[in-house]
Order: C-alpha cells, then sequence, then structure tokens
C-alpha cells in the first residue's frame, strides 16, 4: 500500500506500506529519490501485521522506487502508479506526485 499526505504547497509525505511476516528479511524501498540506497529507507515492524517507512517527496514529480530485501530478492508495489522498463531487465514501479 502506498499512502499520501501533502504537507504544504510542494511536498507530499508517501508512506510505503508492506504486510510483515515473521521471520522476513529486511525491506528497503530503494528509488531514484534516495539514490537506489538500500540502507537508506529501511521498512520498521508496526504492531499491527506491518511494515512501513515514510519519505517526504516533491510534488509534481515521477520517481521511480522498488523493494529490496537482505537475501538480495527485488519486488514491485502492485499499487504503484506504473511501471517502466529498467536498465536491468526488470520494471521499476512509478510513483507519481
Amino acid at each position: 500500500m502506498i499512502k499520501r499526505a501533502k504537507e504544504g504547497e510542494d511536498k507530499v509525505k508517501v508512506t510505503f506500506v508492506l504486510p510483515y511476516e515473521q521471520g522476513q528479511p529486511a525491506i528497503s524501498v530503494v528509488g531514484d529519490f534516495n539514490n537506489w540506497d538500500a540502507t537508506a529507507n529501511k521498512l520498521v515492524k508496526r504492531a499491527n501485521g506491518t511494515c512501513s517507512v515514510a519519505v517526504t517527496l516533491d510534488a509534481g514529480k515521477t520517481y521511480r522506487f522498488r523493494y529490496y530485501n537482505a537475501d538480495g530478492v527485488w519486488s514491485n508495489d502492485s499499487e504503484a502508479d506504473g511501471y517502466e522498463a529498467s536498465e536491468h531487465g526488470s520494471e521499476n514501479c512509478l510513483l507519481k506526485l
């Protein structure tokens, strides 16, 4: 799930939410907003059975992102605003703000 909330006139707080499964490897959201750095935005386990992380981004832009887990597995979000081919032969998710 991807939640969005306006923060001022030119910012959007985006919260990336995934189900949490006991024993799952650590998951990060990576994208062009954090230089695809798997250490920058790790999802944190929540009491409601999910894991999530929030980032504040510029409104009016499109961002590419994916999820990356500590086992080296990449995955996409089914609620992305779209998808585009990446230079690695996979697809990146698109987030349009």
